[in-house]
């Protein structure tokens, strides 16, 4: 029964990521597109969800986190290719290497792609690119348990596998009501960037396209040269205010709809982030005048390339590989950084480097009072000593994994700065970098090997290594 119970969410979980391409085959009815694209896949999860609901009937269950390990990994494996459809079988000749690629970016929200032309891609692949890195964003799990109550399942051990971020808090006392109010503070984030965006000049489609990948801190666009084409000082500046809003963690958004503004402020990761951001950016700006002439140009590019980087979304609108070294160097330490723990971003995450930060400043205090007790503080709180073991963990695992894709990905015969700057960016879900996937650049020049192991990179990225990495310790299949 437990077996059944398990195959019957992974079924319904799957099959909803397939619902939501229902709004692109409208589209390409409309539109009078390839509509046989998305009428396939979207009949597959129609079958998934019945068989589930019909054939797989069970009682209410509880997940072990073993079980919501594996079923949150296979969630993701399965989507990416439900989701991969579509690309390949689309009149545009996209390999089936390449569409699995695509699919797995957007889903993961890493931005990353092989399209050297994404404005002669149907509109309605456009849409279905820009929906699935959107619900991939908050998480497909973090949609599924909202409606897997309806079928009698719960839910808070997917949950706390989809998001294994530090420190664990339900917002309310019910784990769909904490999934319902995180959903509404995204959407009210999507419609307000969407309409800023028309305000802008954007057409409706660019904007709600372009309004669904930023906040999804995905970065991907409707236009060869991003949001770039538009040359507008609002839209860019909307964008970095934006790509800054969705990596802060989402519970503040809760914390501000209650009008807890005290926490707010004395929240650790949150002020850590900011401050990042302003240092990052001020520093960059103080090197780009003489390049562009003027503190104001210098200012925006600055400030638009370091929230990208930093919020992990891997936009760009220039070409930072011909600014001054300093700034492509602080840059590239950002890769290292992430954004806040509880957001759409990726990366190491700003709360981890905090804690290392405080703990490196206790060690120091050690040694010169060796007698001495201390502890780290978040959010003016003593902090637990097993975080700080947690921490230090997840940050080796991250970057074993990094030095594993990099040698990987030289030994195909990329050049090693470019073999690594493409494996932290697939990594942390990001998608931009340096050498082969500089702004100017995109991953269509990798081997078709090197591309299936940046796909399970990106989901190992986005569901933060352990969930991914548990599963091939002999322990986890041992009864």
């Amino acid at each position: 029964m437990q077996k059944f119970a398990f195959f019957r969410l992974l079924l319904i979980i799957t099959g909803v990521a397939g619902f939501l391409m229902i709004p692109a085959l409208i589209m390409a009815l409309v539109l009078g597109e390839q509509a046989q694209a998305f009428i396939l896949p979207v009949g597959i999860a129609a079958i998934l969800v019945l068989t589930a609901v019909f054939l797989f009937r069970t009682g209410p269950v509880r997940l072990s986190p073993r079980e919501g390990f594996l079923l949150v990994f296979l969630t993701w494996v399965f989507s990416s290719f439900l989701g991969s459809l579509p690309y390949y079988l689309s009149p545009c000749n996209i390999s089936f290497t390449d569409s699995v690629f695509e699919s797995t970016s957007a889903f993961a929200t890493t931005g990353a792609t092989t399209f050297d032309d994404v404005e002669s891609l149907p509109r309605s692949l456009l849409l279905w690119r820009s929906l699935s890195q959107w619900f991939g964003g908050m998480g497909i799990i973090l949609l599924s348990v909202t409606l897997l109550p309806l079928f009698g399942a719960g839910a808070f051990q997917l949950i706390k596998a989809e998001t294994p971020v530090l420190e664990k808090e339900k917002l309310s006392p019910r784990i769909t009501s904490t999934a319902k109010i995180l959903w509404f503070a995204y959407m009210i984030l999507t419609l307000a960037l969407t309409l800023l965006y028309r305000l802008g000049g954007m057409e409706w489609f660019d904007a709600a396209c372009h309004g669904l990948s930023i906040t999804a801190t995905a970065g991907v666009s409707t236009k060869n040269s991003g949001l770039a084409f538009y040359n507008s000082p609002f839209i860019e500046g909307v964008s970095t205010i934006f790509m800054l809003l969705s990596a802060l963690n989402f519970n503040m958004y809760y914390r501000l709809f209650r009008g807890k503004f005290r926490d707010i402020l004395r929240n650790t990761e949150g002020r850590v982030y900011v401050g990042i951001f302003i240092v990052a950016a001020g520093i960059i700006t103080c090197t780009l005048v003489p390049v562009y002439g003027s503190f104001r140009e210098a200012l925006r590019h600055a400030s638009y390339q370091t929230a990208s980087i930093l919020s992990t979304s891997g936009s760009a609108t220039a070409d930072y590989e011909t600014w001054p070294l300093l700034a492509q160097g602080i840059l590239f330490c950002l890769m290292f950084v992430g954004g806040c723990s509880g957001s759409t971003a990726g990366g190491i995450k700003v709360i981890r480097h905090a804690v290392l930060f405080k703990q490196a400043g206790n060690e120091i205090r050690r040694i010169l009072y060796p007698q001495g007790v201390f502890s780290i503080s978040l959010n003016k709180k003593v902090g637990r000593k097993d975080v700080v073991y947690s921490v230090a963990g997840f940050v080796f695992l991250y970057m074993l994994a990094a030095a594993v894709t990099t040698l990987i990905t030289a030994s195909s015969g990329v050049e090693p700065f470019s073999a690594l700057s493409a494996s932290l960016s697939v990594l942390s879900n990001m998608g931009l970098g340096f050498g082969a996937v500089s702004p100017s650049r995109n991953y269509g020049g990798f081997a078709d090997h090197i591309k299936w192991l940046f796909s399970l990179v990106m989901i190992a990225g986005r569901l933060e290594l352990w969930t991914v990495f548990i599963l091939f310790t002999p322990g986890y299949w041992r009864k």
